[in-house]
């Protein structure tokens, strides 16, 4: 292997990478032996990884020997992912949602979307720690954090938050533990954690990504999506996850002309020209971040873009009391189906299980926060209740038709910005989460796609900015995105292991 290139594997992009197994310079169990290493020799710090693959290495050799022969699948051949411990895999690894009660769970059936991965040539490295139950136990819980796993710790201040839930993909996706990997989201799971990490990540459009095997939250917002140090990887990496599910009735809804087109194939001068709205009531809530903010709207119109400044849309207190509504009853319904299908040895299959074997179990799985969350989903009354109903009605309103659809129609423009979300915060597990702002609730109620890029640090911890647009315009989002970072570079990878207040 070359001795250059063994220095820049961590964190080169998914095409060089490519042309490094492509050359000959590396193979990919080479590839699997370094992240591992990288893995083996960090990860004791940032708590990222829940299990590693046991096959990797033979999966990777496998390829490579196809490879040898002539036949490469496509960009992701030989290629090291990691997925979030939530998502079923067929393999040794079990998937546990972070929770004790699922510790041991082996799955019968990979997930639609990591056979797509497979069928791809990915060579899936293993599985990363989350917040428990994708952060839907506790109002107060500390993201990152689960009772199997413990706390994950942000790539850049071990002694800040991650974000969550996708906390492990996040962290290991920054750190180099991989070249790439795959979140969920119901509300700012993929681009929370992407943003406070300094990486892109990609929330599709809700239907353009099959969700069968992964364990769920809500049907109405649920999605997984890619997660990467640069556009050009996530979109690679989504171009292979996404298409129809008979499993899966969202992704009728996509069609042949809803595919996202090209997924891989951007422009950097793809904001020249386009109008981009400025959401101004998802930020102001810290002069850091709105710094780093009017930093990256002056690069958009740089770039050719014109400012529709001062676009006000419901405020997310106002979205999340309904939101709310919908996400326990859909949560009740969708796990209770989920857990009914483990096979008998599992510990628990119904959402009353769970409560009860946490509350046995009290001191392992509750030491810090409650399952209030839990409780509030097992009193709901079903998708036909008349209140669940009207909060599905209401909030898809205020953030679709009297939202993103209405200021895009009314202002011509053809994408919106906000910052993502606050720097990353100190990790508290008596207080939990300081969350003081951010604007995931717009894309992940509607259902509609995002794009986190990073556009700059606050003393050294990261922040993105999100770009979201209309349905199904998966590929527009990402082509601003990608123009935006190829302006700007804004992303430094993070030094070694330390904390933020020492």
């Amino acid at each position: 292997m070359n001795s250059k290139f063994v220095m820049d594997i961590e964190y080169s992009t998914i095409q060089e990478l490519g042309f490094g197994l492509g050359s000959g310079a590396v193979s990919s169990v080479e590839l699997v032996e370094h992240f591992l290493k990288k893995i083996a020799g960090e990860d004791e710090c940032f708590n990222a990884i829940a299990f590693r693959n046991p096959n990797a290495a033979d999966i990777a050799s496998q390829l490579d020997h196809e490879r040898r022969k002539g036949y490469v699948r496509g960009p992701l051949h030989g290629i090291p992912l990691l997925i979030k411990d939530n998502i079923d895999t067929a393999d040794g690894m079990m998937t546990s949602a972070g929770s004790l009660a699922l510790d041991g769970s082996m799955a019968v059936k990979d997930a639609h979307l990591v056979s797509l991965l497979r069928q791809a040539g990915a060579v899936i490295l293993g599985k990363t720690n989350l917040s428990e139950w994708a952060n839907f136990r506790s109002t107060r819980s500390s993201s990152g954090w689960s009772s199997r796993g413990g706390q994950v710790r942000n790539a850049y201040a071990t002694d800040r938050t991650p974000g969550g839930s996708s906390s492990g993909s996040g962290v290991a996706v920054a750190r180099g533990f991989c070249a790439g990997a795959i979140g969920t989201e119901t509300d700012g799971s993929i681009v929370g954690p992407s943003a406070m990490n300094s990486i892109v990540g990609i929330k599709p459009t809700v239907g353009l990504v099959s969700r069968s095997g992964i364990i769920p939250i809500s049907h109405s917002q649920d999605t997984a999506g890619p997660m990467a140090r640069t556009v050009a990887d996530a979109a690679i990496i989504l171009a292979a996850i996404a298409g129809p599910d008979r499993n899966d009735i969202a992704t009728a809804a996509q069609g042949s002309e809803r595919n996202g087109g090209n997924l891989s194939l951007m422009s950097k001068n793809a904001l020249k020209g386009q109008r981009i709205g400025v959401v101004r009531n998802f930020a102001g809530f810290h002069e850091g971040v709105d710094a780093q903010f009017e930093n990256a709207l002056a690069l958009i119109r740089a770039e050719g873009a014109e400012i529709v400044d001062d676009i006000s849309l419901a405020d997310p207190t106002t979205i999340r009391k309904h939101e709310i509504i919908v996400m326990r009853t859909e949560f009740k319904v969708g796990l209770n189906r989920y857990l009914s299908k483990l096979p008998s040895s599992a510990k628990i299959h119904s959402l009353a299980e769970l409560i009860a074997f946490n509350e046995k179990h009290r001191d392992k799985v509750m030491p810090y926060f409650e399952q209030e969350q839990l409780l509030a989903a097992e009193m709901t009354c079903g998708l036909d209740d008349c209140k669940y109903k009207t909060a599905l009605v209401v909030s898809q309103k205020l953030t679709r038709d009297e939202g993103i659809d209405k200021v895009l129609t009314s202002y011509k423009c053809s994408a919106l910005v906000a910052p993502t979300s606050s720097a990353p915060w100190a990790i508290d597990l008596i207080n939990g989460d300081n969350r003081i702002g951010g604007s995931s609730c717009l894309a992940a109620v509607s259902g509609y796609p995002s794009v986190t890029v990073p556009m700059g640090y606050v003393a050294g911890l990261p922040v993105g900015i999100s770009f979201t647009a209309k349905a199904w315009q998966d590929k527009h989002v990402i082509d601003l995105a990608y123009a935006f970072e190829r302006a700007g570079e804004f992303r430094s990878n993070p030094g070694p292991p330390a904390r933020f207040l020492s």
